[in-house]
Parts: structure tokens; sequence; C-alpha cells
């Protein structure tokens, strides 16, 4: 998920919201590379489009061509091919990734799996089929509509599961039913041997399946590392029997939604420090996996200054809770009272509003899905609450005029529950101690901007990390970064000064492992990026 935009809470709350370069020489255009694979080059007006479908702005993917891709069997030779002909080949199903990892020059052909979208039961394996290409609005509605199931992942609308579920993808209710990849029970993928050839693999959680560390390394390894993810089954491990309006979660039947806008007017150092501290501390004492809080989803957004432009608001608190629990009012208002306790700013709060399930979350993508543009990205997953040392690096480069974005926003999303009742190896998913996820975004328009905005949130987060390095060390207080939100600043020694590698960052204690999937499974190192898995030396 990332951070929710103020630009949805101003005119209304969120509830309020659901109710209402030069191109290189190719191929001919449209050529057909084999039977039903489409590809397309630059000469092809279509390649323009494919060319800036990523969300980030900043990166357009220019290969020699797009190979949009329907089938296994078509990504199976579209991979053949590239290997054959010596062309670095990557993959992209929804467009989201925040680094150049598709755009990078040397990328000369690029597989687009966005009409790979089946959603299906399949009474065979008793799970159900889902399609990399898929976004994820599109397999909630499905689920929902045709069995009443879900999948706990995250809340952009055009987000693909290709890539969303690889790097253990998380949502609103991922503290009750723990993250998208810890329901998953097979994946699809076309891998390369050493000789060059390309074939699928199916690798299942089955103990005995001899392809089960494949599948493993999909439940948090992230993508672009081990080969091209084609289809996915989903089914909970704890499900039974073959009806499948049991085999994965069912969502509250109603969702009670809130939001508490804090005004900047008022918002002192004191002030700001007191509602970032009171929102972790919460966190910190109603994470556990029998909390009744395990129904709640809330966001702290912190908003940075907007100049000229800026609408007034210095943070928005936004909450989901299950409208069924019992005492579900009380609950929501005891959790806004402790977020908002001491703060005194007088904040604007609309009354709360009880949602349809599905509605909720279209609300909860339609606030952070308008936030378009250039951006950078870090995250940090929390095991305790920033510091009033870490809230004045906030405070102050936040309430700063003194930059060129068109908005910033450090988001403080829930996390915890029943996420952290897996074991740290369980999946490759390490980070099962946090209770809080920061999502720190910056978004500007002007291409000449770029380096200046790049260095502003690069200072912040150096700032907020200043005792650990830079970074969020795994240790008392963080548990290192979320491999969904990429970052290479991680494995940057001058922005990385803790002595701790990217990798362990990212994965914690599974990257041995992971790098030992990697020499079986890609040993030709044709799946890679600047944040890949590298096979063990």
């Amino acid at each position: 998920m990332t951070a929710p935009s103020r630009r949805r809470f101003v005119t209304g709350t969120l509830a309020a919201a659901a109710a209402t370069g030069t191109a290189v020489a190719a191929p001919p255009a449209a050529a057909t590379a084999g039977p039903g694979l489409l590809e397309v080059g630059p000469a092809d007006p279509r390649y323009a489009d494919l060319a800036v479908r990523g969300s980030n702005k900043r990166f357009s993917a220019r290969p020699e061509s797009f190979l949009l891709a329907t089938t296994t069997e078509q990504v199976v030779r579209a991979v053949r091919e590239a290997v054959r002909d010596g062309k670095r080949v990557t993959v992209r199903s929804g467009g989201h990734c925040y680094e150049n990892f598709v755009g990078d020059p040397s990328v000369r052909r690029v597989i687009d799996l966005s009409g790979m979208d089946t959603v299906r039961w399949d009474a065979a394996r008793g799970a159900f089929e889902v399609g990399a290409g898929v976004r994820l609005m599109d397999l909630y509605r499905t689920l929902y509509y045709g069995w009443g199931v879900t999948v706990p992942g995250g809340a952009s609308a055009t987000v693909g599961a290709g890539g969303h579920v690889q790097g253990g993808g998380y949502g609103a209710l991922s503290r009750r039913h723990g993250i998208s990849s810890d329901h998953l029970l097979a994946v699809e993928v076309v891998v390369v041997d050493a000789s060059g050839g390309a074939r699928a693999v199916v690798a299942t959680r089955d103990a005995r399946d001899p392809n089960r560390e494949l599948w493993w390394a999909h439940t948090g390894g992230g993508g672009g590392n081990f080969g091209v993810v084609t289809r996915y089954w989903f089914r909970s491990p704890s499900a039974r029997g073959t009806d499948p309006t049991r085999a994965l979660p069912r969502p509250h039947a109603g969702v009670l939604a809130a939001s508490v806008m804090y005004p900047r007017e008022g918002m002192t150092r004191s002030a700001f420090r007191t509602l970032v501290g009171n929102h972790g501390r919460w966190h910190e004492r109603n994470s556990g996996p029998d909390s009744p809080y395990t129904g709640l989803f809330s966001g702290l957004v912190l908003l940075g200054h907007q100049g000229q432009n800026d609408q007034g608001l210095a943070a928005i608190a936004f909450t989901h809770l299950d409208a069924t629990l019992p005492d579900a009012p009380r609950l929501l208002q005891d959790h806004i009272d402790a977020v908002g306790a001491g703060v005194g700013v007088e904040a604007y709060a609309p009354p709360p509003e009880t949602l349809p399930w599905l509605a909720s979350v279209e609300a909860l993508a339609g606030a952070q899905d308008t936030e378009t543009g250039r951006q950078k990205i870090k995250s940090a997953h929390l095991r305790r609450a920033f510091t009033d040392e870490q809230a004045d690096v906030l405070y102050d480069f936040l309430g700063s005029t003194e930059h060129t974005n068109d908005s910033s926003s450090v988001s403080l999303q829930s996390y915890g529950g029943r996420v952290n009742t897996v074991a740290p190896a369980a999946t490759a998913s390490a980070q099962r101690g946090s209770v809080l996820k920061a999502l720190f975004m910056n978004t500007w328009q002007d291409p000449e901007h770029d380096a200046a905005n790049v260095d502003w949130l690069r200072r912040l987060y150096a700032g907020v990390y200043r005792d650990t390095g830079g970074v969020p060390a795994p240790g008392e207080r963080s548990e290192g970064c979320f491999i969904n939100f990429p970052d290479v600043d991680m494995a940057d020694p001058r922005w990385n000064t803790s002595g701790v590698p990217w990798h362990e960052l990212y994965y914690g204690g599974n990257y041995r492992r992971l790098q030992a999937v990697k020499a079986r499974w890609d040993p030709r190192d044709v799946f890679h990026h600047a944040l890949s898995v590298r096979a063990a030396r």
C-alpha cells in the first residue's frame, strides 16, 4: 500500500469518498513473435503508451519491443527466444515498481503480463487460480462477488498481483488474516536452466514437493529474481474440504470508517511529537494476535507543507474497523481518543460511517491512487513508535517550504496481529515482529527537479535513522525495509553506513536460502536488477 492522498480527505472523509528517450531500432511493429504473442516495437503507436504505463513517471521503459503475453506457453517462448538472441529480458504486470528495474537501458525486451488476468476456481487443485497480470481491485471484486472471499492484499486498485504477492503484499485485512503470500498454495514460474532452455514449473507449499523451495522464494523474495511468474493458486493453510467459499478468508461484512484531520495551525513540535508517539505506542499495545483490534487498520499520514498551495493539514488519521465486532463504535472511539490524547490541536473529525467491505477497499484505493507523478519512496518496518528525536526530524522536513515537490508524506500504517504469528523463516517474508509499516513518499512533476527531490527525501530518511547508519537496521526499534518498495539507496554506502547489507534489511536471515534458490533456478542470472538476489559464490 502507499500513502493516501490528502486530496481525497480535504473534500470529505475517506468513508465519504467511497460513498460517492530515443528509441532503439527494433523488429517491425506489431510483429508476431509466436502464436498469439504480440510484439510491439517503437514504430507502433501503442509503444508510447506501453513505455509510460509505469506508475512512477521518473522512469519509462524503452526496450526494443514489448511482448504482450496471454498464456504461459507464450511466456516460455518469449523467454527462450530472448535468451537465444542474447537480449536482456524483464517482466511487468501492474507497472508499480518504484525503481527503474523495468526501464533500465540494458533491458531489450519487456514481457507484459497485463493480459494474463484470469481469476477462477480450480477444482483440481482446490484453490483459486489467479493470473499474474490481474489487478488487485479486479481480483477482490471477482473473489468477493463470486464466492464471498478475498486475499489479504493491498488497496491500490491498479497494482498487479504478479509483483505484489512475490513481495509479501499486505493491506487492511492483514492484521487479522496475514499477508497475501501466507495464503499462497502454488506458483507457476517460467525459469531458465544452465543450458538456456526455458520451461514452466509449478511449485507448491506441499512439504513433499521437490520444487517447494521455489514456492517459498515467492512468498516474500520479491519480483524479478528467479523467473517469470505466470499464475498463482491461493488457498489458506487452514482451509479444509472442497468448498471454494471456505478456501480463503471472508472479509468483514461491514467496515466502520473514520478520519480525523489535524490542522497545521497550532501543530507545534510538542504536539507533533505527542501525535506520532501516541499512534505508535497504541500499536505497540494493541497488535497481538488475540487483540480485538486485529480487525482494525489505521494510518497516520504526516503531510509535507505545500507552500502557497498548502491546504492547512499537518496530518490525517484514518481508521477502518470491523463493524461486526461487539461494541465496535466504542473500540473505534477509544482508538481515536488514544491517538489524539494531549495533542492540544483542534482537529476536524466527521462522524464515522459504516460501509460495505468492498466499498471500504474502493475508498482506500481512491484515496491513495490519485498521487501521480515523478516519485521517490522509502520504507521501514517499525517494532516500536518513533522516538521524539525521530519525530523532530519529520516535523522539520515536512514543515519546511524549502523544497520543490508537489506533495510529500510519511505514512505510518497498521501491521502486526496475525502477521506476526508466522515464523520468519516459514516464508521469505522475514519481518514478523513489526507493528507498523512506514512509507516515505515524495512526488513532483518537473524532471529538472529530480535530483533535488530525491536528495530531499534521502536527507529526511537519513535524519530519521541517523542513530542506526541512515537505515532502519534490525534491532529493538526497527526491522528493516519492505521489498515491495525497493530503494537502491539501501545498497549505496553513501546512504547506508550501518554496516548492515541491503539484503539483510529486506530479507533478514532468509537471504542465504534465497541465494540457494537463485543458484538452482536461475543459474545464468537471466532475471536480475539493482536489488536482485545474487547466487552464492
